[in-house]
């Protein structure tokens, strides 16, 4: 008789072969946008990273800025963070194992990849709150049956009622202002400021746990990529189409109108009283939730035209071996920044011009990241973070 070995639970992580372009494509090309704004944060030692005075060609950035990339990028991280999440434990089902315990870990170890990255390098981290969020998806929505889900859609429609009030009543407040001299400033961070690296570290500490409370009610968006993976729209785009026209125009269009007010002033064409500016700060905020599905949707219609085109442009596939390795070209962002841009660094936006300097930088270290990824995906290596939290997440590697 002979002795049949027992096979571990099987654990085999996507390869691209098997993975749709939609969600590499949007997490790498959105990497430009975090890029952009946190290398303004960084540049002007506070939120939302804008030149505080523009001129001339500084506020088309700003507005640019406040338009389409603050409050509105990292939303995209979140419906696709739920949409990861759905595809990772639809996997584990698939072989026979119960996916919790390995989503549990996973994201435990998130948090803690968070709080280093607070302490050491960057006090705006996303991984903490996404691991926070993940361990509560997980014991909470992952098992819930589809009239359940069904509730992410009356939220999001109470979400844009709220958003659409607080229009009406920033019209209404428009209509009787009778000017004023507020402009917008940025918030200080005293990490960001610190003029060692040492007061920084200490800065971090305190500021992280704040900031993680304040991303965590982004569940609501992560629970909307969780609906969406449930029903595999970008997996299967070309059969959701209308669907993802339909999100597309219509989120991008209610993201864009509400950071208009706000963007004028930042861009300084409107001169507003210091009530009215907070209230546009708050539609801001509000209406930039909506650009997380909104980008997505146009993403997976990109890549479907991609795919329906045969091979992908080279660059598509760069900026998508990017997203495949989004949690290490977000960690060595923040690794730049820091080395470029900090007042105890090179202070490289010291010098005149600090937004464009910091836009700049922002791009340069995109692309190279994106060069970096591309090249790693040629030789079949993944990104440095994602093998140590695969690993911590996963265990010893089974062979099966």
């Amino acid at each position: 008789m002979t002795n049949t070995p027992q096979t571990q639970t099987l654990r085999v992580p996507a390869t691209p072969a098997g993975r749709a372009l939609a969600p590499d494509l949007a997490r790498g090309a959105m990497l430009l946008f975090i890029a952009l704004a946190n290398s303004a944060n960084v540049a002007f030692a506070g939120q939302p990273g804008i030149d505080p005075a523009p001129t001339g060609a500084g506020r088309v950035l700003n507005a640019f800025l406040l338009t389409f990339v603050d409050s509105r990028a990292y939303p995209v991280f979140a419906v696709m963070f739920g949409y990861g999440l759905v595809q990772l434990a639809r996997r584990h089902s698939a072989a026979g194992a119960d996916p919790r315990p390995v989503l549990l870990r996973r994201n435990a170890w998130l948090v803690g990849f968070g709080l280093a990255h607070a302490t050491l390098l960057y006090f705006g981290d996303f991984l903490g709150a996404y691991g926070v969020i993940g361990v509560l998806a997980t014991l909470l929505l992952l098992r819930r049956g589809d009239r359940f889900h069904r509730i992410v859609l009356w939220l999001w429609g109470a979400t844009l009622g709220y958003a659409l009030v607080l229009g009406v009543l920033l019209a209404v407040r428009l209509g009787g202002d009778t000017g004023g001299h507020a402009t917008l400033t940025n918030s200080p961070n005293p990490s960001l400021a610190a003029t060692t690296y040492g007061r920084s570290l200490l800065d971090r500490l305190a500021e992280w746990p704040a900031h993680t409370a304040t991303v965590i009610p982004v569940i609501v968006i992560v629970w909307l990529g969780m609906w969406a993976a449930r029903r595999r729209l970008l997996e299967d785009a070309a059969a959701h189409v209308a669907l993802l026209r339909r999100v597309a125009v219509g989120c991008l269009a209610v993201t864009v109108a509400g950071a208009v007010p706000y963007a004028l002033v930042g861009a300084g064409l409107v001169d507003v009283e210091p009530g009215t500016v907070d209230l546009m700060a708050l539609v801001h905020a509000v209406s930039g939730e909506f650009g997380g599905p909104g980008y997505v949707a146009l993403f997976a219609l990109l890549a479907l035209r991609f795919g329906r085109a045969g091979t992908p442009w080279v660059g598509v596939l760069a900026v998508s071996a990017l997203g495949r390795r989004s949690m290490s070209g977000y960690l060595f962002q923040s690794v730049a920044w820091m080395a470029l841009l900090s007042p105890w660094a090179l202070d490289l936006g010291r010098h005149g011009g600090t937004a464009f300097v910091a836009a700049g930088i922002a791009v340069a270290v995109w692309l190279i990241s994106v060069a970096v990824a591309w090249r790693l995906d040629v030789r079949g290596v993944q990104g440095p973070a994602e093998t140590l939290l695969r690993r911590l997440a996963y265990g010893p590697r089974v062979r099966v």
